[in-house]
C-alpha cells in the first residue's frame, strides 16, 4: 500500500505540473490572440479613419505585449517581432495623425523663420481647418478624433508644445511688443484665418488694456475653433479624467506669456510720478478682467497668477522703477561734458520745490537767545548781524550738468515726501547712491580730461564744492516736510561732505602739481642764471622768464571767472611764488656775479615784478582786477623776498648793511645771514670794505 501511495503521489505531482504548463501556454496563447486581434482591429479602424478606436486598439496591443514580456522564465522569440510590429504600427498611425494635424492647423510663416521683427511677423498667418470642406465627398475626421487619438498615444503634449511655441513667437509676443500690430480675423465656411495688419500707433508703447484686448481676442478665436475640446487624459490626476485642450495649452505657455506681459507691457506702464499712481487702478482692474476671461475659457486655473500679483504690487514697482530712472538720469548727467558751465552767485539757488516753513507744524519754535536776556527784559541794543551771504557759496562757475544733477536730487527728495514709507526709503537711498556714483564715476570717466585741461580741473573742483555745500543742509531742508524717514534726524547727507571736498581738492592739487612742474621745467632752461654777460645765456634766461609768464597768463585766462576770486588768487599766487622762489634760489646760489651780470639779472627780475601781477585777472572786467593785482604780496609769499633780492643786485655795500640793520631790517626779514653773505661775496670783490660789511651781517 505504501508503494502504491508513493506512485500515486508522483503521478499527481506530474499531472499538476503538466496542468500548470498547459495553463501558462493557454494564457500566453490567449494574450497572443488578444494582441493579434487588437492589431487587426487597429488596422481596420485606421483605414476607416476612426482614430480614437485605432489608438485604443494599439494601446490594448501594447498592454498585451507588456503582459507577455513580464512573465519570468518564459521567453518567446516572437516577442521581439511583435514589439517591432507594434512600433511600426504606432509610427504609422502617428504619421497619419501628424498629416491630419497639419491639415487642421496650417501656419504660414515668414521666409526666414528665425526672424521675429515687425516686417517678418506681419506676414504670419494661422489657418484653422476645423470644419470639413463642403467640396469633400467624405468628411474629414473631426478635430476631437485627432486630438483624442494623440492623447491616447501620449503624443498630444509634444504637438501642443510645438503649437504653443509658434503661437507665442509669431502671434502673442509680437502683439505685446509692437503697438502698431493689430490682429485681423476672417471666418469662412471651411476655415478660420488669423492674420495681422499694421496701424500707426498713437503712442510708442501700447497700454496694458490695449494689449489685453488683443490677446483676449486671439484666445477667444482659438477657444471657439480649436481649444474648446474635452479630452480623456489617461493617468491624469483629474476629476473624471477629462480636460480641455485650452487647459493643457495654458499649462504649457502661460508662464512664458505672463513673463512677456510683465516685462514688455506692465513694466512700461508703471507710473514715473506718484501723482499718477491712483490712475493705475484701471490697469489692475483690466488685469483682473483679463485673467477672469482666460479662466472662463479654462486657459487658466483658479489661482491668482504672477501677472496679477505684479500689477497689484504697483507701489513697490513704482519705487524700483523711479529709483532706476533717477540713477540712469544721474549717470547720463555725470558722463556728459564738463565744460558746459553756468555761473553760480550767492544770490542764485537751485530751482527748489516749495518747502514748508520749518517753524510750521507741531515742532517747537525756538526763541533766539539774543532777543531775551535772563531776567526777561528785551535787549534793545543794535544786535550784530552776519551778512546774508556768510554761508553762501562764492561766485564761480560749475557744470550745467552738476546743477541739473542737484535739481534732480531735490525733485527726487520732494517725491519721497509724498510717497509711501517703503518708496520714501528707496528714494532716499537712491539719492545717496547718486552722490556715491558721482564720487566713483566722474573722476574715472573724465580722468584724462581732468589731468590734461586746467579749466576742467577747476570746474570739477567747483562742482565738488557745490555738491558738498548742498549736502550740508540737504537732509535738514526736508525734515519738516513729512513724518516718515525724512523727518528722522538720521536722514542726513553730512557724512558725505568731507569726501566731496577731498575729491575736489585732490583733483585741483594734482593740476597744481602739473603746473608747478611745467614752471620749474621752463626755469631749468635758464642755465642757472649764471654768466649773464654771455649773450646766449641771457637770451636763454629771458626766454625762460617769458615762457613762465606766458604760462601764468594763459592759466589766468582759463581760470578767469571760473574759480571763486579767493581760490583764484591763492592758486595764481602759489604758482607765481613757485617761479619767484626758484629764481631766488638759483641767484642766491651763484658764486660770482659781475656788475654786468647783476644789471642783467635785475632787468630779468624787473620783468617778473612788472608783469607778474598782471596775471591776476580773476574777473572779466579789467578795472575790477586792479585791486587784486595790488594785493599780490598777500598771495605771493616770496614777493618781498624777490624785491629785496632786486635791491641787493643794485645796491652798494653800505646800502646792503643798512637794509640788514643788525638783523632787524627788511632784508633780514627775507634772507638769512648766510644767504646775504653769499650774495655779498658773489657781487663784490674781496676788499677790506667787503670784509667789514660781512662782519656786520650776523
Amino acid at each position: 500500500v505504501q508503494r502504491d501511495l508513493n506512485v500515486a503521489v508522483a503521478e499527481f505531482t506530474e499531472l499538476r505540473q503538466q496542468l500548470e504548463r498547459d495553463t501558462l501556454v493557454l494564457s500566453v496563447l490567449k494574450k497572443l490572440q488578444e494582441f493579434d486581434r487588437a492589431i487587426k482591429e487597429h488596422k481596420t479602424a485606421l483605414r476607416e479613419k476612426k482614430y480614437i478606436a485605432a489608438a485604443q486598439q494599439l494601446e490594448k496591443a501594447r498592454s498585451s505585449l507588456r503582459n507577455l514580456e513580464s512573465r519570468k522564465g518564459f521567453e518567446l522569440k516572437i516577442l521581439r517581432a511583435l514589439g517591432t510590429e507594434l512600433t511600426v504600427q504606432t509610427q504609422n498611425m502617428l504619421c497619419h495623425l501628424g498629416e491630419e494635424w497639419q491639415k487642421l492647423v496650417v501656419w504660414q510663416l515668414p521666409p526666414s523663420k528665425g526672424e521675429s521683427s515687425l516686417e517678418a511677423v506681419v506676414h504670419s498667418e494661422l489657418h484653422l481647418h476645423t470644419v470639413p470642406s463642403k467640396e469633400e465627398e467624405v468628411a474629414g475626421p473631426p478635430v476631437v478624433s485627432v486630438l483624442q487619438a494623440l492623447a491616447v498615444l501620449g503624443e498630444l503634449h509634444t504637438r501642443l508644445k510645438a503649437f504653443g511655441q509658434l503661437l507665442l513667437k509669431y502671434i502673442l509676443k509680437p502683439l505685446i511688443s509692437y503697438p502698431s500690430l493689430q490682429p485681423l480675423t476672417e471666418e469662412w465656411p471651411d476655415v478660420f484665418i488669423l492674420r495681422f495688419k499694421t496701424e500707426e500707433p498713437a503712442l510708442d508703447q501700447s497700454s496694458p488694456m490695449e494689449v489685453f484686448d488683443k490677446i483676449k481676442l486671439i484666445f477667444e478665436a482659438l477657444h471657439k475653433y480649436l481649444l474648446n475640446v474635452p479630452l480623456e487624459q489617461p493617468g491624469e490626476d483629474r476629476k473624471d479624467g477629462r480636460v480641455t485642450l485650452a487647459e493643457l495649452l495654458g499649462e504649457l505657455i502661460w508662464e512664458e506669456l505672463s513673463n512677456c506681459l510683465v516685462q514688455n507691457c506692465l513694466v512700461n506702464s508703471i507710473p514715473t510720478n506718484s501723482s499718477k499712481l491712483e490712475q493705475y487702478t484701471e490697469v489692475i482692474k483690466s488685469t483682473e478682467e483679463f485673467e477672469k476671461a482666460l479662466k472662463n475659457m479654462q486657459f487658466l486655473k483658479g489661482d491668482t497668477t504672477d501677472l496679477l500679483k505684479y500689477a497689484r504690487n504697483v507701489n513697490s514697482h513704482f519705487a524700483s522703477k523711479k529709483c532706476q530712472d533717477v540713477i540712469a538720469a544721474a549717470r547720463n548727467l555725470m558722463t556728459s561734458e564738463i565744460h558746459n558751465t553756468v555761473k553760480i552767485t550767492p544770490d542764485s539757488c537751485v530751482a527748489l520745490p516749495e518747502l514748508p516753513d520749518p517753524g510750521s507744524g507741531d515742532h517747537l519754535k525756538m526763541q533766539k537767545p539774543s532777543k531775551l536776556l535772563q531776567n526777561g527784559t528785551v535787549n534793545l541794543e543794535n544786535e550784530p548781524k552776519l551778512s546774508r551771504h556768510t554761508f553762501s557759496l562764492p561766485t564761480c562757475r560749475i557744470s550745467s550738468s552738476t546743477e541739473q544733477l542737484m535739481e534732480l536730487v531735490y525733485q527726487t527728495l520732494l517725491e519721497a515726501t509724498v510717497s509711501t514709507d517703503q518708496c520714501c526709503v528707496q528714494l532716499f537711498y537712491s539719492v545717496r547712491r547718486i552722490f556715491q556714483l558721482f564720487y566713483e564715476v566722474v573722476p574715472t570717466y573724465h580722468k584724462e580730461s581732468l589731468q590734461k585741461f586746467p579749466q576742467l580741473a577747476a570746474i570739477h573742483h567747483n562742482n565738488c564744492m557745490y555738491l558738498a555745500h548742498h549736502l550740508l543742509t540737504l537732509g535738514h531742508q526736508f525734515r519738516y516736510c513729512t513724518t516718515n524717514i525724512l523727518g528722522n534726524e538720521a536722514a542726513s547727507f553730512v557724512d558725505l561732505v568731507p569726501a566731496f571736498r577731498r575729491l575736489g581738492m585732490e583733483c585741483f592739487k594734482t593740476q597744481m602739481r602739473v603746473q608747478k612742474g611745467e614752471i620749474l621745467e621752463r626755469l631749468s632752461s635758464a642755465r642757472n642764471f649764471s654768466n649773464m654777460d654771455d649773450e646766449e645765456n641771457f637770451r636763454a634766461a629771458n626766454k625762460a622768464i617769458r615762457q613762465v609768464l606766458h604760462q601764468l597768463k594763459r592759466l589766468g585766462q582759463v581760470w578767469q571767472d571760473v574759480f571763486p576770486v579767493n581760490v583764484y588768487c591763492k592758486a595764481m599766487g602759489t604758482l607765481l611764488n613757485t617761479a619767484l622762489a626758484e629764481i631766488v634760489t638759483r641767484i642766491v646760489a651763484l658764486e660770482d656775479i659781475s656788475a654786468e651780470d647783476a644789471d642783467r639779472l635785475y632787468s630779468l627780475c624787473r620783468i617778473m615784478v612788472e608783469e607778474g601781477p598782471q596775471v591776476f585777472t580773476p574777473l572779466p572786467e579789467e578795472d575790477k582786477n586792479k585791486k587784486y593785482q595790488e594785493e599780490v604780496p598777500i598771495y605771493v609769499e616770496k614777493w618781498m623776498t624777490f624785491k629785496e633780492l632786486m635791491i641787493i643786485l643794485q645796491a652798494n655795500l653800505q646800502e646792503i648793511v643798512d637794509q640788514w640793520a643788525d638783523g632787524k631790517g627788511p632784508l633780514a626779514a627775507e634772507f638769512s645771514a648766510a644767504e646775504v653773505k653769499s650774495l655779498i661775496r658773489a657781487l663784490f670783490q674781496n676788499t677790506e670794505r667787503r670784509a667789514a660789511a660781512l662782519a656786520k651781517i650776523k
